[in-house]
């Protein structure tokens, strides 16, 4: 195996060192800088096994250089995670030279070795990043944590899960949350289910905001105004409906003065021949096929 040059102001490269020294598996050899070897410039040369790095007409194999001044000739990758790069090139590197590093376990989450930082929680190992709550995905880290069918929750999505809820009092009696509200809560005066939170109080009930719209066409009422037909809200449109006081000619409602005939009602410029569309507003016409017809018309037409 070929001498591996690497840099003395790389961290890692130091803890390298060291470990070597304490294993004794190799020795480390300072060099001073010579001609024309400028790539051995305050270099540090490690041998996994002792053996002359030079013999007469014998250049030395480099597996790897590191020098200043100079770059490999691939860019390494852009880290994601840089402690977990650093960690992984230094277990790459001690693998090379013979060391065999025990990974601390199997992270729990992505089923890949661990080596560094550890969370050993509920019989398994994770590493830190993945050890997260199930429900919000929040990194547990050292803070309180519960266990469910096998998984961390952090403390305040387990009780919003699964903790009991408080009991209600009802005359001396106790109740659930469910059965007291189902039993003594008002009622929403659209879906009778319990009112709990915010509502519209309105024609003597009360309602759910959502609940309070139109009960033809279910639409809100915006604008906050409503129309009472038998204690249920309608529209405009669908009030006069009920009502029957829409216009039979234009659809529309009729607030103000109206013609009754044919048993519709109609706006009075709205009451016309149906063949020459003249207003007949002496309130004298003809009725032929559900259609009012002026005295004229009704001569020419069918007679």
């Amino acid at each position: 195996m070929g001498p591996i040059i690497v840099n003395k102001s790389n961290s890692q490269d130091r803890l390298i060192e060291e470990l070597q020294g304490k294993l004794g598996i190799g020795r480390v050899e300072r060099r001073r800088k010579q001609q024309p070897d400028d790539w051995l410039a305050e270099g540090v040369i490690v041998m996994s096994n002792p053996q002359r790095t030079r013999e007469e007409g014998v250049r030395p194999t480099v597996d790897k250089i590191q020098s200043k001044g100079k770059t490999s000739p691939t860019a390494p990758p852009k880290p994601a995670n840089k402690l977990d790069n650093m960690l992984g090139s230094l277990q790459s590197d001690l693998n090379r030279l013979g060391v065999q590093t025990v990974a601390k376990g199997v992270c729990g989450a992505c089923k890949k070795p661990i080596v560094g930082q550890v969370v050993t929680a509920m019989g398994r190992t994770w590493h830190p990043e993945h050890f997260v709550c199930t429900h919000c995905q929040d990194e547990i880290g050292s803070k309180n944590f519960f266990e469910r069918d096998g998984q961390p929750y952090c403390e305040n999505d387990y009780h919003n899960l699964f903790s009991p809820r408080c009991f209600h009092e009802k005359d001396g009696k106790a109740f659930c949350r469910k059965d007291y509200f189902d039993m003594f809560a008002p009622k929403c005066g659209g879906c009778a289910r319990a009112i709990l939170e915010n509502y519209i109080s309105a024609l003597n009930s009360l309602w759910h905001p959502e609940c309070f719209v139109c009960r033809e066409c279910f639409t809100p009422f915006i604008n906050g105004s409503f129309f009472d037909h038998d204690g249920q809200p309608y529209c405009e449109a669908h009030y006069h409906e009920r009502r029957g006081s829409l216009c039979s000619g234009c659809q529309k409602p009729i607030t103000g003065r109206c013609i009754t005939a044919m048993g519709k009602k109609f706006h009075p410029e709205h009451f016309v021949c149906a063949f020459c569309l003249k207003q007949l507003n002496k309130g004298t016409f003809k009725e032929q096929n559900d259609k009012p017809y002026c005295h004229g018309c009704f001569i020419k037409l069918f007679s």
